[in-house]
């Protein structure tokens, strides 16, 4: 047997044993617990927590639209497009984004096995759902799963995000908790909570809003 070989053999085994298991399960519960004392309360009632979502999302410099249905997620994203000057979007397989991106007049490119990267590249921005909302922190969550890839929520400079009001979550807890159910251990690749557009402050404490990711992020809930 190989270095490699040793080295996995030693980790499946040590992973039998229950104290392994039981310290994986306490250390959860331990950041569960940790989250709940260092992080702000949240109201009980829908409408609280939706006024905590914008406050945390306008501070972070994402925009957030509460909106009563996708006409009014249509015709905010329309003027968007034609005050950007958008050229083409990018989408993922999705009945309710696909629904949306075919009434915007743009081409659109599907990330689907096979599409074209070099298109991708040229798009605009990017129109994806995701797997939940943070009232707590004003945090975006999107998995590979929900988004088909990792590229899509990172790569366009504008990250269109459209979320329905039972996916927001109160709490960082509740949101892990959602996650964790959805997909039953059966995780995706790739789980992100997105806290606002993609930012850095290095250089000479100046925030500078795109140096890592999209430098737009907009929310609709509706």
């Amino acid at each position: 047997m190989n270095d490699r070989g040793t080295i996995l053999a030693s980790i499946q085994e040590a992973l039998k044993k229950p104290s392994v298991k039981q310290d994986i399960y306490k250390a959860e519960d331990n950041i569960s617990e940790l989250i709940k004392q260092v992080m702000p309360p949240v109201g009980e009632s829908f409408d609280e927590r939706l006024a905590l979502f914008r406050k945390n999302a306008q501070e972070l410099k994402a925009e957030f639209y509460a909106v009563n249905s996708t006409d009014e997620v249509v015709q905010t994203i329309l003027k968007i497009k034609d005050a950007e000057q958008w050229k083409s979007v990018a989408t993922h397989p999705n009945e309710l984004t696909e629904s949306i991106c075919n009434r915007i007049g743009l081409p659109i490119l599907k990330l689907t096995a096979g599409y074209d990267i070099t298109e991708f590249e040229k798009c605009s921005a990017s129109i994806t759902v995701c797997d939940c909302l943070v009232a707590q922190t004003g945090s975006v969550v999107v998995s590979s799963a929900s988004t088909g890839g990792r590229a899509i929520s990172v790569l366009p400079p504008h990250h269109i995000v459209i979320a329905k009001k039972e996916q927001l979550a109160p709490t960082m807890s509740d949101a892990i908790a959602l996650v964790r159910k959805k997909y039953n251990g059966n995780f995706p690749s790739m789980v992100s909570f997105i806290t606002g557009p993609s930012r850095t402050g290095d250089i000479e404490r100046i925030l500078v809003l795109g140096a890592h990711g999209p430098k737009r992020l907009t929310i609709f809930l509706f």
